[in-house]
């Protein structure tokens, strides 16, 4: 199984970025997708989630209105567009797969497959 992240870069404050996710090795229509990304020094937070079954989605507090998920079963990529940037969302964004929304959204650390990063920098 591999993931496939980019999109990232340098952006100014208030822009938008539009981050894509290709998978391969598995069907994925039939797994749960989201995008999680760790700044230098703080904690991997969770930053949107979709589901496999009716593309329901969920997203973290701090990304609520700004950004979106979606996916496009027919080309295995699962997408994060983001709008209204803030230096605050400088970090590396990660792809990640589960068969189970709740690993996905409370588990982590349980997540079955992972992406390999993409570099996100906001500046002020």
């Amino acid at each position: 199984v591999q993931l496939q992240a980019s999109g990232g870069g340098l952006m100014q404050t208030g822009g938008s970025l539009k981050l894509s996710c290709v998978v391969s090795g598995l069907t994925f229509r039939s797994y749960n997708m989201g995008w999680f990304r760790q700044a230098p020094g703080k904690e991997r937070e969770f930053v949107a989630g979709i589901k496999w079954s009716d593309g329901s989605t969920q997203y973290g507090d701090s990304v609520k209105g700004r950004f979106t998920i979606s996916r496009d079963n027919a080309k295995n990529t699962v997408y994060l567009q983001m709008n209204s940037l803030k230096f605050e969302d400088t970090a590396v964004y990660y792809c990640a797969v589960d068969r189970y929304w709740s690993q996905l959204t409370e588990a982590p650390q349980r997540i079955e497959y992972w992406g390999q990063g993409t570099q996100v920098t906001v500046s002020s």
